[in-house]
C-alpha cells in the first residue's frame, strides 16, 4: 500500500514539474495560435472588402481571399508547433520540395491560372462580349479562373485555357460599342454607279437594326474581272452583326433587280482558232 502511494507520489511530482517546466510555453503556444488564427481571419476579410471596393471579378476574389486565409494559417500553425517543440525546420523543406514538385508537374495548369489572373484584373473583356481569340469569335459566356468559355455563332461552346489566351491577340468587338459589317456586291460594267449606290444606301437606311452614327457607305471596291464590286459598309450593334449581315445581302439583291440593276454571272470568253487544214 505505501509503494503504491509512493508510486502516484512521484507521478504527481513529475507531473507538477512539467507543468511548470513546458506550462508556460504550452500556454503561450495556444495563445498565439488562437490569436493568429483570429486575425489570420480578420486579414482575410479586410482583404476580401479591399479587393470588393476595386472591383475585383468574384470568382477571382473568392480564390484570392481563400488563397491569402490558407497561407495565413498555415504560418500561424508552424509557428505554434515550433514553440512547443516540434522541429519545423525539415516540416518547412519537405512542403518546400512537395510545392515545387506540385509547380513542375502542374506548370501548365499554373500558367492558365497567371493568365486567368491577368483576365480578371485588367479586364480585356467581360462575360457578354464578342470577342475573338486563339482562333475562335464568340460571345463570352463565362470567365472561370483557369478558362474562358464562349459561345460561336454556330451555337458551340468553346473552352480556351487563359493561358494561351492572354498571350496572344484578343479581338473584342464590344469595346467601341458597335460593329462595321463589310459586305462586297458586284454590278455590271453597264450599270449606273451612282444609282445602284443610291439604291444600296436607301436598303441599309431603311434596315431598323443599321445605326446611322456612323451613316452607311457605298464606294467602288474594286474593278473585277466580272462586275464592278461594291464595299458595301454599315454599321450595327455587335450582337445584331450576322442578322445585318444576311439581311443587307438579301435585300440589297431585291433592291438592285427591281432598280434593273444588273448583277453579273462569271464569265469567260473563248476564242477559237482555226488550224489550216494540211490537205
Amino acid at each position: 500500500m505505501v509503494e503504491h502511494l509512493d508510486k502516484i507520489d512521484f507521478i504527481v511530482k513529475k507531473g507538477i514539474e512539467l507543468v511548470f517546466e513546458h506550462g508556460p510555453r504550452l500556454l503561450g503556444a495556444i495563445i498565439i495560435l488562437l490569436v493568429g488564427l483570429y486575425f489570420s481571419k480578420l486579414l482575410e476579410k479586410l482583404a476580401g472588402k479591399m479587393m470588393h471596393k476595386s472591383k475585383v471579378e468574384d470568382s477571382l476574389l473568392h480564390f484570392v481571399k481563400g488563397l491569402i486565409g490558407a497561407l495565413l494559417k498555415t504560418l500561424v500553425i508552424i509557428t505554434f508547433l515550433g514553440m512547443v517543440g516540434v522541429e519545423v525546420t525539415s516540416f518547412v523543406a519537405i512542403l518546400g520540395a512537395v510545392g515545387l514538385a506540385v509547380g513542375m508537374a502542374l506548370s501548365g495548369t499554373l500558367q492558365n491560372f497567371a493568365g486567368g489572373v491577368i483576365i480578371l484584373l485588367f479586364k480585356p473583356f467581360k462575360v457578354g462580349d464578342l470577342i475573338e481569340g486563339h482562333g475562335h469569335l464568340g460571345q463570352v459566356k463565362e470567365i472561370r479562373i483557369f478558362v474562358t468559355v464562349l459561345l460561336t455563332p454556330e451555337n458551340k461552346t468553346v473552352i480556351i485555357p487563359n493561358g494561351p489566351l492572354s498571350n496572344n491577340d484578343i479581338v473584342n468587338y464590344n469595346t467601341e460599342g458597335k460593329r462595321r459589317v463589310d459586305l462586297i456586291m458586284g454590278i455590271s460594267y453597264n450599270a449606273n454607279i451612282k444609282k445602284a449606290k443610291e439604291v444600296l444606301l436607301e436598303v441599309m437606311n431603311n434596315h431598323p437594326k443599321i445605326l446611322q452614327d456612323p451613316k452607311p457607305f457605298v464606294g467602288v471596291y474594286e474593278l473585277g474581272d466580272n462586275s464592278v464590286n461594291l464595299a458595301v459598309r454599315p454599321y450595327t450593334l455587335p450582337k445584331d452583326y450576322w442578322e445585318v449581315y444576311f439581311d443587307i445581302y438579301e435585300a440589297g439583291k431585291e433592291a438592285l433587280d427591281e432598280a434593273n440593276i444588273e448583277i453579273p454571272f462569271p464569265q469567260m470568253d473563248l476564242h477559237v482558232k482555226e488550224i489550216p487544214s494540211t490537205t
